[in-house]
């Protein structure tokens, strides 16, 4: 019998805090380094932002003999497919996921999917009480921290309260933090978020160039891909690996082996 994939989603109404971004790179980790059978569920209309990023690096997987090679020795090695990007929507996500981990050999270890900002959607709703854990991104921003908290406030309150939901945490992670230490104001930030009593992930992800970086013509290391892991010379410092295994033992402790 195949195990249950957690369904997981980098989830906030605000546009440029970092969802996609770490959707991609904590999938590619977990798939391509870690060991894990993972998929994601693009369902954020009409951007469709993953998707496209697939299209573009399988294109130039295809024209590119540096790719090319690239993508042959990592199967041969790992003897695994890449992992599926389905175009979706709110409305089917879910059974899209379902349909996918059925239909798949290997069943996954975890889904994630990538989801619309807006709240005023009765199908976005559905699909976010479908979801096992939510990761909300949050910067030191007093517009990001307010349409963040709002934002698990109305999770919390009108999807988690009704008890018709299988969500089993939510969670607040530092992203674009600039500099090597949180600074006093993020002191601040998170007496505000304790007063809410949202845990927040120990983890922060730093302001870097880094976490933009695609596939290149120039051929250099390359960070952010739905077909590669992202490059080791670029890994250190990133703390996409920390977070990656602060995640795990979050989601597995759950009972999810």
């Amino acid at each position: 019998m195949k195990k249950e994939p957690i369904y997981v989603a980098f989830s906030t109404q605000k546009g440029g805090a970092g969802k996609t971004t770490l959707t991609v790179l904590v999938a590619s980790y977990l798939h391509y380094e870690m060991g894990y059978h993972v998929a994601i569920i693009d369902c954020d209309f009409p951007q469709h932002s993953i998707h496209s990023m697939r299209e573009r690096d399988l294109n130039m997987a295809l024209e590119d003999e540096f790719y090319k090679g690239m993508a042959y020795e990592q199967f041969s090695r790992l003897d695994k497919k890449a992992y599926p990007v389905v175009e979706s929507n709110t409305f089917d996500a879910v059974a899209d996921a379902e349909k996918l981990a059925e239909e798949s050999d290997t069943g996954f270890d975890i889904i994630f999917f990538d989801l619309p900002g807006t709240m005023n959607n009765k199908d976005l709703i559905h699909t976010l009480a479908n979801m096992d854990y939510l990761i909300a991104p949050i910067a030191a921003s007093r517009v990001v921290m307010e349409s963040t908290l709002d934002y698990m406030i109305s999770v919390r309150d009108n999807i988690i309260a009704t008890g018709k939901t299988n969500i089993k945490a939510m969670y607040l992670l530092w992203n674009l933090v600039d500099g090597r230490e949180k600074s006093e104001l993020y002191e601040v930030y998170e007496g505000v978020i304790r007063e809410l009593d949202f845990p927040l992930l120990k983890t922060f992800l730093p302001n870097a160039v880094r976490f933009r970086r695609e596939q290149n013509i120039e051929h250099k290391p390359m960070f952010l891909s739905t077909l590669f892991p992202p490059d080791k010379s670029l890994l250190k410092g990133s703390n996409i690996d920390t977070l990656t295994d602060e995640m795990l033992e979050l989601l597995l402790s759950d009972g999810h082996e």
